[in-house]
């Protein structure tokens, strides 16, 4: 798949503006702050329906204006396609093929995307939280049902906390069968996410070992595996053992959550473990083996995307080359050449390997202005 064009209107520090794509790599060159990365995150926007950047909708939309929007056309092997978001103080509104969808989980996976950004380098050594995140907006874009049961899932999360944090106040509240209700509801859920967040790191796995093989010229063996806050949960477990194994832990720990007046256990405390050659990397590695790790993962994505879509993604590259030495440079552009429809921000050229310069539709970008496009 590849994006046609796109057209910006009150989006950042964009008035307006449109533009056509070269099929395979596309430079967005200028000085910082200039609105190189707000055009890479429209595409984002567009594909994903959300920023990879802030949770707020309003910081996308330009200052005293009502809404934003932004409209683009991709090319599918069933054929082209136009997207559409618009954002405003109302909230969101998606639509497909010029027909609005009535979720946002229904939109997501249309057009695929993976975005590495600088702060993704740090993913390995970051927050549980940024694994975790990592994991929803990936998974989400192959398998949407998966967002609908996650956006439920936080949802009953939050009533059940609520709860927990009123009934420890008032402790002649704990009787209300209402704990129970949302427990029972939560324990479905949490099975759900767990089954799929597992099926998904197999796969992850199994694409991300061989790659960072190849960028360690064989000298490490990366492995992933997925850590359950939930005792005795497996990775392979199917549905109703991963659902009676929640059953035994919420149980257990009901007590202790009433006195805590937090949900202690569940996918919102789940993480992922690296391992290179049998050490844990994000205690013991290098800095180049968490980059090594890091970039093998989104190799791995772009991998798998293709595996379970048939379509390979747009990938996001923002001004991430410049972070990445000659070698690991070399494997990234390897990777995608010819296949992949690629956008990069930069602040020179310099900094990128010149075969990918000689393909490549380039686009200066100055206070929110654009030239160029060959």
């Amino acid at each position: 798949m590849f994006l046609e064009s796109i057209h910006v209107k009150q989006f950042r520090n964009y008035k307006e503006a449109s533009l056509s794509f070269s099929k395979s790599v596309n430079v967005f060159l200028g000085e910082n702050a200039q609105g190189k990365t707000n055009l890479l995150e429209a595409i984002y926007v567009l594909a994903m329906a959300r920023s990879h950047r802030t949770p707020h909708d309003k910081e996308l939309i330009q200052w005293d204006k009502e809404y934003a929007k932004i409209e683009g056309r991709i090319q599918k092997r069933t054929g082209s396609l136009p997207l559409e978001i618009t954002l405003s103080s109302k909230g969101k509104k998606a639509k497909a093929n010029h027909i609005e969808q009535r979720k946002l989980s229904q939109y997501v996976g249309i057009c695929n995307v993976v975005m590495f950004a600088p702060e993704d380098l740090t993913l390995v050594k970051g927050s549980p939280g940024n694994r975790r995140r990592f994991i929803d907006i990936e998974l989400g874009q192959i398998q949407p049902i998966y967002l609908y049961h996650l956006s439920l899932y936080q949802k009953i999360l939050q009533q059940r906390n609520a709860l927990l944090k009123d009934m420890g106040r008032h402790p002649s509240a704990q009787k209300t069968p209402m704990l129970d209700v949302l427990t029972d509801q939560l324990i479905q859920l949490a099975s759900e996410i767990i089954f799929r967040r597992f099926r998904f790191i197999r796969l992850l796995r199994d694409w991300a070992g061989p790659i960072h093989k190849s960028i360690s010229r064989g000298l490490e063996n990366l492995f992933i595996s997925y850590e359950c806050s939930i005792p005795n949960v497996l990775e392979d477990m199917d549905m109703s053992r991963i659902k009676e194994e929640c059953e035994k832990a919420f149980g257990s720990m009901r007590h202790k959550e009433l006195d805590r007046g937090i949900t202690l256990i569940g996918p919102h405390r789940d993480d992922l473990l690296f391992k290179v050659n049998e050490k844990n990397v994000q205690t013991f590695g290098s800095q180049g083996q968490q980059r090594t790790t890091a970039l093998s993962l989104k190799l791995a994505e772009i991998e798998l995307i293709y595996s379970e879509v048939g379509e390979y993604p747009l990938l996001l590259l923002d001004d991430v080359l410049s972070e990445l030495d000659d070698y690991r440079q070399t494997h990234l552009l390897g990777t995608f050449q010819e296949k992949v429809q690629t956008f990069v921000t930069t602040t020179s050229v310099g900094g990128i390997a010149q075969e990918m310069i000689s393909q490549a539709d380039s686009y200066i970008i100055h206070s929110g202005h654009i030239e160029g496009g060959d």
